[in-house]
């Protein structure tokens, strides 16, 4: 959800804290704030809108300090105004948080009854006012340590104080906070794109940990006090990787990296010579694998889709029953899941809160847990029994694009291996799958080629109030994803369905208006697909088909056609969408959509 930054060091916080905030707008952009150390007192320069609207407003001013913290918000408490911006400010207390105070409205009032003012509406404002309380002439470390013990919740913060301006606390739970380490200065942040282009030495802090930054360096304790010994963790990825590199969107830029996220994912994975699938990259052992009674899944969003795929692939592959969940069902109800199960848990940030939630119970009823996510050292990965990292490259793009690609090559590398492992597979199937494999990032090139053309159907169909996507087998997700996709940048209405529950309802949807996108590879289910096109045709709905290049009869049956290479059917999904996601980003273009931050929408759901 929202972007937290905070900086102690040698060079000019604001401006350090203006760039870090810029890193982060992915992760909310309706409010922005920021606050430093001026001269006695500490100054907060808040607004509503996105980061630019805040760099204006602190340009103009040339302000500067030592240290600070600053936020860009994605509204929880409070619509999207400068009153509920953050930082908050209470006496010479200031504060970011992410998260949610659960327990805000009881706290509100004893401090009301104290005497405290409000002036916004957030429950950020309430923690403020209580670590205030509990400030007294005690260290500000303490004082956070005191006002936490009475919330419940979720909370990752950055707290500054007028009496110590050689001092920023950072504490977390249930949202992330990291810790950079600097030549002589040191950084805290939701994420570590916030601060990359000075360090990249880092430390994951976890739950209910504290770190109190000076200019001499970080100590971690618990929030009872207790010192936390941390690993040094050094990124890999450099700071161009997260820059837009020409393109005109990361989205667009995102999209076209694909080839390169694929190959980066399988690359020294597995064998085409002996057509096996490195066990040890999913950090289980063979016996774990050959004991798999049964596999769940639980994601959100785009990660759901591409679980769904999953549960496709572990049944045809490798035999094995497959329950998929949405991550906030599964948290509440009572799974029957237990020693002999294999949980795993599909999620881009790491930090996804449902999804976490999902994970802890799994553990708890004695299930193995194997997270499969794109960001090292995430609150998932770090608590996962085993962890599979996809290798996509940041992704700042707030709709899923590069990083769903490499979620679904996960899953088919695991089916494989657990296929082997469980001798529903054999070598020479294996090995097909494999080659099949090695070939995709060159037919994901082939597949983008279409670019320019898919644009000229944007162009027709952009001003569209509905569409509906369908598709069959392992085919499906995809039509879920592409309607995803759609409704996320160009907030145009879309349904996916699967195609043979056309007649069960969405048929009545169809008319001469209506834009039905279809995918139609040549698999075992192609010719019920193309009845599905004709019973389109037959009620005037515009077809637009994606399909393989030797489908040439369903171009002659659609009224717009978009070919991608021949596939292997377990692959069709991975061409299929980049069609989609292209689709979606033009159309998004044509209606005047900011498409690398749609409306309502933040990258990494922290909370409920």
């Amino acid at each position: 959800m929202c972007g937290i930054i905070g900086y102690i060091g040698g060079r000019n916080a604001v401006s350090v804290i203006l760039e870090g905030l810029r890193k982060l707008e992915y992760r909310g952009y309706d409010s922005a704030g920021i606050a430093f150390h001026a001269g006695a007192g500490i100054d907060v320069v808040r607004c509503k809108g996105k980061i630019k609207e805040l760099a204006a407003l602190v340009e103009e001013k040339h302000l500067s300090g030592a240290s600070g913290i600053g936020h860009t918000r994605w509204a929880t408490h409070g619509k999207p105004s400068e009153e509920n911006a953050h930082p908050h400010r209470s006496g010479g207390i200031v504060i970011v948080h992410n998260g949610i105070i659960e327990n805000y409205l009881s706290l509100k009032k004893g401090l009301i009854a104290k005497g405290y003012a409000f002036t916004s509406d957030t429950d950020t404002e309430v923690l403020c006012h209580l670590i205030r309380d509990h400030a007294d002439d005690r260290p500000l470390e303490d004082a956070v340590r005191a006002a936490l013990k009475e919330v419940k919740g979720s909370y990752a913060i950055a707290v500054i104080s007028e009496k110590d301006p050689n001092k920023i606390v950072g504490v977390r739970k249930d949202s992330p906070l990291v810790v950079g380490l600097g030549e002589g200065e040191f950084f805290v942040a939701s994420d570590v794109p916030a601060f990359l282009n000075y360090s990249r030495d880092v430390l994951f802090l976890n739950d209910e940990e504290m770190a109190v930054i000076t200019p001499e360096g970080v100590l971690v304790t618990t929030l009872d006090g207790s010192m936390v010994a941390k690993e040094v963790t050094s990124v890999t990825w450099s700071p161009a990787m997260a820059e837009k590199g020409g393109y005109r969107h990361f989205m667009l830029k995102e999209i076209f990296e694909q080839p390169r996220a694929v190959s980066d994912t399988m690359r020294g994975r597995f064998s085409l010579e002996t057509g096996e699938v490195n066990a040890e990259e999913f950090g289980l052992s063979l016996e774990v694998f050959q004991k798999i009674t049964k596999v769940y899944i639980v994601a959100c969003g785009t990660s759901w889709h591409a679980g769904m795929i999953g549960k496709y692939l572990f049944e045809e592959i490798a035999r094995v029953p497959v329950e998929i969940d949405i991550a906030s069902e599964f948290r509440y109800r009572r799974p029957l899941i237990g020693p002999d199960n294999l949980m795993i848990v599909i999620t881009q940030s790491g930090e996804t809160a449902d999804t976490l939630a999902a994970q802890r119970e799994a553990k708890k009823l004695g299930a193995r847990t194997l997270t499969i996510c794109n960001v090292v050292g995430s609150t998932s990965a770090r608590e996962a029994d085993a962890v599979f990292y996809t290798h996509s490259g940041p992704e700042i793009g707030v709709a899923s694009t590069k990083a769903f690609l490499t979620q679904v090559m996960s899953v088919y590398l695991l089916a494989i291996a657990l296929g082997r492992a469980r001798g529903a597979l054999a070598v020479a199937a294996s090995r097909e799958l494999l080659q099949e494999l090695v070939m995709l990032p060159g037919k994901i090139e082939k597949t983008l080629t279409a670019d320019e053309h898919i644009q000229g159907i944007a162009r027709r169909y952009f001003q569209a109030r509905g569409f509906i996507y369908l598709g069959r087998g392992i085919n499906f997700p995809i039509a879920l994803e592409g309607a995803l996709k759609l409704k996320e940048i160009s907030y145009i209405h879309a349904e996916g369905y699967p195609a043979g529950e056309m007649k069960h309802g969405p048929i009545a949807l169809i008319d001469e208006e209506l834009p039905v996108v279809v995918l139609a590879p040549r698999d075992n289910l192609y010719e019920k697909i193309i009845s599905n096109i004709q019973e389109v045709n037959s009620r005037g709905g515009k077809v637009i088909a994606v399909t393989n290049e030797s489908n040439g009869e369903v171009c002659e049956i659609s009224c717009n056609c978009i070919m991608v290479p021949d596939v292997h059917a377990y692959l069709a999904p991975v061409l299929l969408v980049v069609p989609l996601q292209l689709l979606a980003y033009h159309i998004g273009i044509l209606r005047g959509c900011d498409v690398d931050q749609p409306r309502n929408l933040a990258k990494s759901v922290t909370v409920e």
